[in-house]
């Protein structure tokens, strides 16, 4: 398969702000002459982490919190952005700490992920942790999120439940089972 020249940025510019967000807009010329006009996040230059605890007892720890983009209660999995200066596992740590009160003496990394790479450039590493010990830090979260223990043997389950719906977190659920099934 021959490898693809990228194409030529002609121009960038600010189209929206907000204060979490800019919006881009890129001309764009491809190596066949085709020119197109693409929208994006402007690249923040954060990345993210976002990790399976599973217990000592065998209990996956998920938290139920709100999400304003589908405006409702959401379950998933402890996650937050990377600080500066922070490696992931630095900052899969204190997420933990902050989200559910337990820190991880075992942190692996399962893999990079992009979403919707058409318009974010930001990735998440998705970690399974285990061998948690209770620790406590002060979070960011507006209300005290509610955490969830599900028996990892139901893990499956968690793929219909209505509330488990976010696709970063379904894809960690299934690479965290696939790497417990591989030990």
């Amino acid at each position: 398969m021959k490898k693809r020249s990228l194409p030529n940025i002609l121009e960038t510019r600010v189209v929206a702000q907000s204060r979490l967000f800019t919006i881009e807009s890129q001309d764009l010329e491809f190596s066949n002459g085709e020119k197109r006009t693409y929208e994006r996040m402007k690249p923040s230059g954060r990345n993210a982490v976002m990790m399976v605890p599973i217990s000592d007892s065998g209990d996956i720890l998920l938290v139920r919190e709100y999400a304003a983009g589908t405006e409702r209660y959401e379950l998933g999995f402890p996650k937050g952005l990377i600080d500066l200066g922070e490696t992931p596992e630095q900052a899969a740590n204190r997420e933990l700490k902050e989200e559910i009160g337990f820190g991880a003496n075992s942190l692996i990394p399962l893999k990079e992920v992009v979403l919707a790479p058409s318009y974010f450039s930001s990735k998440m590493t998705l970690f399974v942790v285990q061998d948690l010990y209770p620790e406590t830090l002060e979070g960011d979260e507006p209300e005290p999120l509610e955490i969830v223990r599900w028996p990892l043997a139901q893990a499956e389950e968690l793929l219909t439940h209505l509330d488990f719906c976010e696709a970063r977190s379904i894809t960690a659920l299934l690479l965290a089972l696939r790497f417990l099934n591989s030990q």
